[in-house]
């Protein structure tokens, strides 16, 4: 599926409308560009499970867990992983098999640690469309 988006709250939404049919062990894989729209994508998604308050990227903690809406939500922020070793070191393998759903932004930096069932989302800022446009793709059928 490819949506456009043509302002931040589309992307939220489209975010917060993905949540609704989220099932306990899915796994959500974000890419996308630096200023994309990933954060605001997570944003949305963590509302449309019903989490209160503001989600911020983990880009420093690399992980944050939210327990308090329909699912537990694992948000986790690639960008400064150096080695696949170090999402071993924080159980990364763990909370793909948790009771939650994961959401990863920066997939893309590490495609082998995805599961084959890996819900794929890949945003693209489009300039010629205006700085506000975004093309979102949802892969179902895995992210390979």
């Amino acid at each position: 599926m490819i949506k456009e988006t043509f302002c931040a709250e589309d992307t939220y939404e489209l975010g917060r409308q993905t949540a609704s049919s989220a099932s306990p062990g899915d796994v959500i894989a974000l890419s996308g560009d630096l200023g994309c729209g990933k954060t605001v994508f997570s944003q949305g998604f963590a509302a449309g499970l019903g989490i209160p308050g503001m989600v911020t990227s983990p880009t420093f903690t690399i992980l944050q867990v939210y327990e308090n809406g329909r699912l537990p939500l694992y948000h986790f922020d690639l960008y400064r992983i150096a080695e696949p070793e170090e999402l071993y070191e924080i159980g990364f393998e763990e909370y793909l098999d948790g009771e939650g759903v994961t959401l990863i932004e920066w997939a893309d930096l590490f495609p082998e640690m995805l599961p084959p069932d890996a819900i794929s989302v890949t945003i693209r800022k489009d300039p010629s469309r205006g700085d506000d446009f975004r093309e979102i793709t949802v892969n179902r059928n895995g992210h390979g």
